[in-house]
Parts: structure tokens; C-alpha cells; sequence
């Protein structure tokens, strides 16, 4: 759900907005958004991966 085209009951202007405190709270509720990993970090994790693979396929 988005709220691009939601419109306040109490100050009847678009939630979008954030003119008022209501809108406010419907706005980081509808775009609240589990904890999420920045890409950068995955990336990071995949190569210490690979290179700890290459290092004990070496050691082998």
C-alpha cells in the first residue's frame, strides 16, 4: 500500500505531505520497512567467503 494518493481525515491534505502529526504516523507506518542489510555489506561478506574457500582449498 502506498500513500501517494491517501488523504488525510484530519487536515485533508495527501498523507504524502506530512502536514499534521497523523499524517506523519500513517506515513512511517505504511513505509516502515524491516532492518535491511546495505548492499555493500553483502557484497563484503561474499568475497571474505570466497577467499576464505580459495585459502582452504589451498591449504589441502
Amino acid at each position: 500500500m502506498s500513500c501517494e494518493h491517501l488523504i488525510c481525515a484530519r487536515c485533508s491534505n495527501p498523507v504524502i505531505e506530512g502536514r499534521c502529526p497523523t499524517c506523519r504516523i500513517s506515513r512511517s507506518e505504511l513505509h516502515r520497512h524491516g532492518p535491511s542489510v546495505p548492499p555493500v555489506l553483502v557484497l563484503a561478506a561474499l568475497v571474505a567467503f570466497l577467499f576464505a574457500a580459495v585459502v582452504l582449498q589451498r591449504m589441502q
